[in-house]
């Protein structure tokens, strides 16, 4: 039996002591019996909004169907806010995703009708009685996605259930039941009536979950991917080089595949899947010696008009352009050196180099490579890291060359370099002493020592910060295994 959180027991019991039913409803419900952690908790009433907000006055309510939020004490995040709706009965949905007009039912088995999914449509009493008419349960035990009732009912209703269908099961790993399946294809041009944020979403849902790859290819076969990114077909059954084994559409769902397999975030999974994007537009030729010219630079400009079409932020859509744009990077250890890295790293950002290196371990994988990340590539990672690092220097110092010679009246010359390598190697050995008053006594006191004893300590200060430099090389080396 599934574990009731306190917070909602009390709600219902609050509830309960004025007389109203209570259930859980919706997701927690399903993913409880699945044993996996709610991600938010959801009670069905016969309570009317009004008569929620006087029993709990910690709530707010600010939508047409009547759901009132109880704010909880919990420090839980998934239990600070639990919602609260009236038993409902949806009418017409003009819009294809709204209902036209809402009515309070009487039963829970009414408001369970209007759900869904079998597997959503379960509720539970604060005693573990479970309430569950459309055989949710079994669907669970079976791991199908079924609509309520009618499939074409429920699309009708809500063109966007459809891409539900899939991201549920993309993420719980079930598979969708015949005639939800067929229902989809018949009713799949609806899904243009729908939003771009709202299939946005759902579409991230699909390709953050653990069967990714799986889902774009159910979204494909169930006719929906040509409304949300019809330019990811254009390479199916398209053939590439002597390079590859597979066509452009399975390499891009084999890269995705990758991606998800290694937990990379959504803007690797992302890019992954739209690198090759470009390849069907820039194919010239046939055979193994066709070629795809430019086609990171076509996909880059086509990846920023299908994430501005499905409504990504200006942020995100730079980030994955540019992870598209440069994932053909080229880079060998005895052939580009590090001012080539440098170039590459200011045109796709420092912020960014471990997710385009990420992107081009995918691509290697999903063109058949044995391994994701091979010497070049971890050399590749040592060279960013020692390029990118701020190089021991006297410019970190809180005292110039400028101040020395004000200080002790002094024209430029090698001792004014001298004593700054001095005073280096001190603040290395203690960088408590990076303070101008200390370093202003000691560089008096530091004057009055010989010549040769100045030269003879700084050339002691260089000597160790060359050895510190070579450590600190050595031990990044060693963290991405190269010589």
């Amino acid at each position: 039996m599934m574990e009731i959180p306190k917070e909602v027991k009390k709600i219902i019991r609050d509830l309960n002591k004025k007389k109203f039913q209570a259930f859980i409803v919706g997701g927690c419900v399903r993913d409880s019996l699945l044993k996996r952690k709610p991600k938010d908790w959801d009670i069905a009433t016969d309570a009317k909004p009004e008569d929620v907000e006087k029993i709990f006055k910690n709530s707010f309510s600010n939508n047409k169907f009547g759901t009132v939020t109880v704010q909880t004490k919990s420090k839980d995040p998934t239990l600070k806010e639990v919602e609260i709706t009236p038993f409902r009965i949806d009418e017409k949905y003009s819009d294809k995703r709204h209902p036209d007009k809402v009515k309070w039912a009487k039963t829970i088995e009414e408001d369970l009708s209007r759900r869904d999914f079998t597997i959503n449509a379960i509720a539970l009493k604060d005693n573990s009685e479970t309430i569950d008419p459309f055989s949710g349960q079994e669907d669970l035990k079976k791991r199908v996605i079924r609509t309520v009732g009618n499939p074409e009912d429920r699309f009708a209703e809500d063109a966007l259930r459809m891409m539900r269908a899939v991201r549920f099961a993309s993420v719980l790993d079930f598979e969708i039941d015949g005639k939800t399946k067929k229902a989809i294809k018949n009713n799949s041009v609806w899904l243009q009536a729908i939003s771009k944020e709202r299939i946005r979403d759902e579409l991230i849902k699909i390709i953050e979950s653990d069967k990714a790859a799986e889902g774009i290819d159910l979204l494909r076969e169930l006719t929906l991917l040509k409304y949300i990114i019809p330019e990811l077909e254009e390479g199916y059954k398209i053939s590439q080089n002597k390079h590859h084994i597979y066509d452009i559409y399975e390499h891009s769902l084999l890269s995705l595949k990758y991606a998800a397999k290694k937990k990379f975030n959504k803007y690797v999974r992302i890019a992954a899947l739209l690198h090759d994007i470009g390849k069907p537009r820039a194919k010239r030729g046939e055979g193994p010696d066709s070629t795809f010219y430019n086609h990171e630079v076509i996909g880059a400009r086509m990846t920023c008009q299908i994430l501005e079409r499905l409504k990504f932020s200006k942020k995100d859509i730079e980030k994955i352009a540019k992870l598209v744009r440069y994932h053909l990077f080229y880079y060998h250890p005895d052939e580009v050196g590090e001012s080539s890295v440098r170039r590459l790293v200011r045109q796709v950002g420092l912020e960014n180099t471990e997710e385009l290196i990420q992107v081009r371990m995918c691509d290697r994988i999903g063109s058949g490579c044995p391994k994701a990340e091979p010497y070049k590539l971890r050399h590749l990672k040592y060279i960013i890291e020692k390029t990118s690092k701020e190089p021991i220097s006297v410019k970190s110092l809180k005292i110039s060359g400028n101040d020395i010679m004000k200080i002790l009246d002094m024209k430029p010359g090698p001792k004014i370099g001298q004593i700054l390598d001095i005073l280096l190697g001190q603040v290395i050995d203690d960088p408590k002493r990076n303070k101008k008053d200390l370093l202003v006594k000691e560089v008096k006191r530091i004057s009055s020592f010989s010549e040769k004893e100045i030269e003879s300590l700084a050339k002691k200060a260089r000597k160790e910060r060359r050895e510190i430099e070579k450590k600190e090389d050595n031990m990044t080396k060693k963290k991405y295994w190269v010589s």
